[in-house]
Parts: structure tokens; sequence; C-alpha cells
């Protein structure tokens, strides 16, 4: 796997900065002001606006160093849309990283200005992949990259905690095409987790599912998410614990958080153990994805951070480490072999011997 020039890594690092600046920008007007509020013990930012009347937005927790950071430096922030636009057109065309196509941008991008990443929502799936090139400073094979839809998700107990909320989803996605529908839900027909245009392009909600099996039927009501609820799923606490903060090559560059690289990689091998045979294009679409992301971490001496991963995933039950092993065997032979090499090297290298765990 080839990594992209210093150069290139140096602008990707620029841009993402300079997209969660613009973000701000866009978000918050200069007339309001940061107020830090506890909740629950915790502290938080909100932005506060006097005119027309009084509101308050959340911003995010006070301990997150990025946000503490532009706080700071709100008053200085200025737009910068045509250079960013350029950063983007260097990045794409020169340093052959992957932009996503153009509809789907679009739909991130209009969902981030309506404030759902500020929310705390996930970008989740292949539309996260795609931005993992950039993230790490590697190319990545285009076949892996391709989607019809896009994902997000969200803790429940974020969502409910916040205090604020986005636009109508709906609204906001019919503004990129006035085709999108709601889907109602199977079980719960008055709520929504998915949006569908004529083109069948969907847009789906997800939240995790820590309780009974009872809800995995049920659509959850998401407070924050204007007007959409959310497909409970097994495993996703793992997937969206700790994101971390890129950008979409989309335009001027699209700030979004997404999952830690080896967070996804090791959620996918557990999702390709899980797919009914029935699902065999999206299982190998998995296993490729994670066994790139392995291969990418290798690449560029991350090791310990996929060891770390895949022991939180390891020590949590056996039907965790039941998904592991199967999403390993179902590896073809020479990313197995890769995989083994890469994860062997990186457990022994961060002194982690799992109990039960076959050795590579």
């Amino acid at each position: 796997m080839k990594t992209i020039d210093l150069a290139y890594r140096t602008l990707y690092a620029e841009l993402v900065q300079r997209s969660l600046d613009a973000s701000f920008e866009t978000d918050f007007s200069t007339a309001g002001n940061f107020v830090r509020v506890p909740v629950k013990g915790r502290d938080y930012w909100y932005f506060e606006e006097t005119r027309p009347q009084k509101s308050r937005r959340y911003v995010g927790p006070a301990e997150d160093p990025e946000i503490a950071k532009r706080v700071a430096a709100f008053k200085e922030i200025k737009g910068d849309l045509r250079s960013r636009r350029k950063l983007v057109s260097t990045l794409v065309r020169d340093a052959g990283l992957t932009a996503p196509d153009p509809f789907t941008g679009d739909v991130v991008e209009a969902l981030e200005k309506a404030g759902l990443f500020r929310l705390r929502a996930v970008l989740v799936g292949t539309v996260a992949f795609q931005t993992y090139a950039g993230h790490l400073g590697v190319r990545l094979p285009g076949a892996a990259l391709q989607t019809g839809d896009a994902d997000f998700a969200q803790f429940h107990s974020v969502s409910a905690e916040v205090d604020d909320s986005m636009a109508p989803v709906i609204d906001v996605l019919r503004t990129i095409d006035p085709t999108f529908r709601e889907i109602p839900h199977r079980t719960d027909a008055g709520r929504t987790t998915q949006y569908e245009n004529a083109t069948r392009y969907r847009i789906e909600f997800l939240t995790p599912n820590r309780g009974s099996e009872d809800h995995a039927d049920h659509a959850s009501p998401m407070p924050s998410l204007g007007g959409a609820s959310a497909q409970p799923l097994r495993f996703l606490d793992f997937l969206i614990r700790d994101p971390v903060r890129t950008v979409l090559l989309h335009r001027s560059g699209v700030p979004v958080l997404i999952p830690s690289p080896e967070r996804f990689a090791v959620h996918k091998l557990i999702v390709a153990a899980r797919r009914e045979r029935s699902a065999a294009a999206k299982r190998e679409k998995d296993l490729a994805q994670a066994s790139l992301l392995v291969e990418a971490l290798d690449t560029t001496r991350r090791r310990d951070d996929l060891a770390f991963a895949f022991a939180e995933a390891w020590g949590r039950g056996e039907s965790w480490r039941e998904a592991l092993l199967k999403g390993l065997h179902l590896l073809g032979p020479d990313r197995h072999e890769m995989v083994d090499l890469v994860l062997g090297k990186a457990l022994d290298e961060a002194h982690i011997d799992l109990e039960g765990f076959p050795m590579l």
C-alpha cells in the first residue's frame, strides 16, 4: 500500500482544520456568545443568542480540545471558501485521494450545515471509509469505495441530552432532491429511520442497541435528529465510541465525524460474520474494507491502535469473540495471511495476551 507525500498529508491536515473553522463561522453568529453549562456532572459548550429572541444551541463537550480551541479563537475565524476549494482540488487531482460522488457529497454537506455532526452524529459505512485515505495518508483502491447510500449513527443518550435539534431531516434532504421521501419503519409505521429518493438513493440513521433484543425491531426516537428515528443495532456502540474529526473531499471540504479506522476495521470483521448468506456481495465488501484498513494501519505504523481496538472487542464477551473469529476465517487466503501477520505483530508489540485467542 502506497502512502501519499508528506506535503499532501500536511495539506489534508490543514484542510481539516480550516473546514472545522469555517463550520463554526457558518453555525455561530458573532452577535452571540459561548456559555459553559454543567449537565449531569459534566460541562458542555452551548451557544447563546439574544436576538431576535433568547435561544441556546448545543456545541459539544467542554473537554473536547478541538472545540475548546475553536471557542477561544471564534472571533478570529474568517471564511476562505475559494482557497479551500483549491486545496480539495489539489488533494483529489494531484494526491490521488478519493472524493465522494457529487450527490453523496451534497447530501452530507447539507446535513453537516444543518448541524448533524455538531450534535455528535457520526458518519458510518462506505462514505466514512472514503475519508480514511486522507485521514491515514494512503491510497485506497476504488472498488471498496463505491456506495449508493449514506449511513449516520448517534448514541440515544447523546440525542436525548443535548437539548437541541437540527431542522427536519426531510426538509434538509429535499433541498438537495425534492423526490426524497420518508420510509415508514417496518414495525413502527409512525417513525422513520430511512429516507429514499426517486433513484433509490437511501439515507439511514442508526443507534446502538445494548439492551434487550426486543428493541431490535423497533425504531428508537432521536430527539436531536430533526424528526428522524434510528434503527438499533448490536455492536454499533463499539464502532462510534471516540470518533475522529476529518473532512470529506467535496467542494470546499465538509467537516465530519467518523469512527476511528481501527474500530472501523474490527467492526467490519464482526459485521461480515453476521451477514446472511444472501448478502454475499456486502460481506465481501466488508472484508475488503477491513483488510485494507488493517494494511493501512500497518503501513502508517499504527498497529498499537489496531491491537487495543481488537483486544477491547475480544474482551466484550463470547458472542463478540465468535464473530471476530468467523470474520477472520471468512477472509480470502491472501487477506487472511496479511491480517494474521499484522494483527499478531500488533498484539505482540502492544504486549497483549488475549485469553482464548488462537495463536496466529
